[in-house]
């Protein structure tokens, strides 16, 4: 049986529609709060996959938060070690921060459901599956795209949606993960967040009920990528 470690930095952020994925796939997961454990006493090596999921918190923070630096530096073990790695926006910050590329605020927020503009590569990539349906976008600040790595995906707001390095390496500013059904957890949890930002919740909320979809696309997205990762030696 494989296994995953999906690192998670708030309690309603988790793997969410894509954690039956796992088990489909014959993964074992495993979740660490990365923010109340001891990062340095993680082995990086010793998981066959790595989630690094979202947060309210910056990959600019570390003088804030001290686990970002223990938590960047086991990201970058990770990178070193060649095996996979999935990023979900805070995670796919850490990976670009990780990887030497500047992650900052955008000046405003994305935040609700909207569809995604792919380049040519990401026509090419798993995410195409994703065409013409909506994903969920949180987030205020953003990554460029490291040296080397593929820019897969836009919106019309954020430039730098998604990149993948490598076979093993795979990157989401947008929620991939999300369940539209749970979308009150979230609007809940980052009230102070949408409010301060003047964003009315019952919007979101009706566009999570027209994102009907998004759950299966994502969940075969997901497949399509751990079948993608059994392909390459040393996955």
């Amino acid at each position: 049986m494989n296994t995953a470690l999906a690192l998670y930095h708030i309690d309603f952020e988790k793997l969410g529609t894509l954690e039956p994925v796992l088990t489909e796939q014959n993964y074992r997961l495993q979740y660490l709060n990365a923010c109340t454990n001891d990062l340095q006493a993680v082995d990086a090596n010793e998981v066959d996959l790595l989630v690094v999921l979202g947060g309210p918190v910056g990959a600019e923070d570390g003088h804030l938060y001290p686990f970002i630096s223990d938590e960047l530096e086991l990201i970058k073990r990770r990178i070193a070690s060649g095996k996979p790695l999935l990023g979900i926006c805070l995670g796919a910050q850490f990976i670009a921060k990780a990887l030497n590329a500047d992650v900052s605020p955008t000046g405003g927020k994305e935040i609700g459901f909207a569809p995604l503009n792919f380049t040519p590569e990401g026509q090419d990539s798993v995410l195409a599956l994703l065409q013409d349906t909506p994903v969920l976008h949180w987030h205020g600040d953003a990554f460029a795209i490291p040296e080397g790595a593929q820019h897969l995906a836009s919106t019309n707001v954020c430039a730098t949606q998604a990149f993948s390095l490598g076979n093993n390496i795979l990157a989401l500013q947008f929620h991939l993960e999300a369940d539209p059904d749970e979308i009150e957890r979230w609007l809940v949890g980052h009230n102070c967040e949408i409010s301060a930002a003047g964003i009315d919740p019952r919007e979101i909320r009706t566009q999570a009920q027209q994102a009907g979809a998004l759950a299966d696309k994502a969940r075969q997205v997901f497949s399509a990528w751990l079948r993608q990762l059994n392909h390459f030696p040393g996955n």
